[in-house]
C-alpha cells in the first residue's frame, strides 16, 4: 500500500520516515529531499502483515509537477505542517486542493502537525490544526519525529483504515479512522506525561 508524505519543504517529512522506519532522529543539517524517494516497511494490524511504500516527496515548488504524478497511486496522504512555521500551516488548504484535484477521491488523508516537541517556539496552536482538520473532515494529530510522538500511531492508523477498506468482514468496514486516532492519542497523553506541555 503506497503512502505519501506531503507538505512545504522543512515541516519534517523526512524525520518522521526515518523516525518511523529506523527508530532515529536525524538531528543537524541534512541533504534537502529531491524530487521523490521512497522506503518499505512492513507493520502488523490484529496479525496481518500490511506492507506500507511509503513516498517521501520533495516539499519545494519546483518539484510540485513530478509529485503531481504519484499523487493517483496513493492509497493513504499523510500531510504535513510545521507548528513553528506559520507559512507551513497556512499552505495546507493550497495543498488539500492539490490533492482533490490530483488524488483518487478515496485516498486515505490525515493531517499532522509536527515538531510538537518545540514548545517555546510554538507560533500554530493544536486547536488551529484540529479546527482546520474539521473543515475538510479529515483526522488530525500532532506527531514529534524527534521524540517519536504518535509516529507510529500516525502510520498504523491509515495501516488499520486501508485493512478495513479491503476487508470483507462487515466489523472491520466500520473502522473510523478519526475516532481511532482520538482514543490512541488519549491513551498516550495519559501514559506520557511529558506529551502534555508539548
Amino acid at each position: 500500500m503506497q503512502v505519501m508524505l506531503l507538505g512545504d519543504s522543512g515541516v519534517g517529512k523526512t524525520c518522521l520516515l526515518t523516525r518511523f522506519r529506523d527508530g532515529r532522529f536525524l538531528s543537524g543539517n541534512y541533504i534537502t529531499t529531491v524530487g521523490i524517494d521512497f522506503r518499505n516497511k512492513v507493520v502488523t494490524v490484529d496479525d496481518t502483515p500490511i506492507k506500507l511504500q511509503i513516498w517521501d516527496t520533495a516539499g519545494q515548488e519546483r518539484f510540485r509537477s513530478v509529485t503531481h504524478a504519484y499523487y493517483r497511486d496513493a492509497h493513504a496522504l499523510l500531510l504535513l505542517y510545521d507548528v513553528t512555521n506559520k507559512t507551513s500551516y497556512d499552505n495546507i488548504r493550497a495543498w488539500l486542493s492539490e490533492i482533490r484535484e490530483h488524488a483518487n477521491e478515496d485516498v486515505v488523508i490525515m493531517l499532522l502537525g509536527n515538531k510538537s516537541d518545540c514548545g517555546t517556539e510554538r507560533v500554530v496552536k493544536r486547536e488551529d490544526g484540529e479546527r482546520l482538520a474539521q473543515e475538510y473532515k479529515v483526522p488530525f494529530m500532532e506527531t514529534s519525529a524527534k521524540t517519536g510522538l504518535n509516529v507510529e500511531l500516525a502510520f498504523l492508523a491509515v495501516a488499520r483504515e486501508l485493512k478495513a477498506r479491503k476487508s470483507d468482514n462487515p466489523d472491520e468496514t466500520k473502522f473510523n479512522v478519526q475516532d481511532y486516532v482520538r482514543q490512541q492519542s488519549q491513551r498516550n497523553t495519559c501514559f506520557n506525561s511529558s506529551c502534555l506541555t508539548t
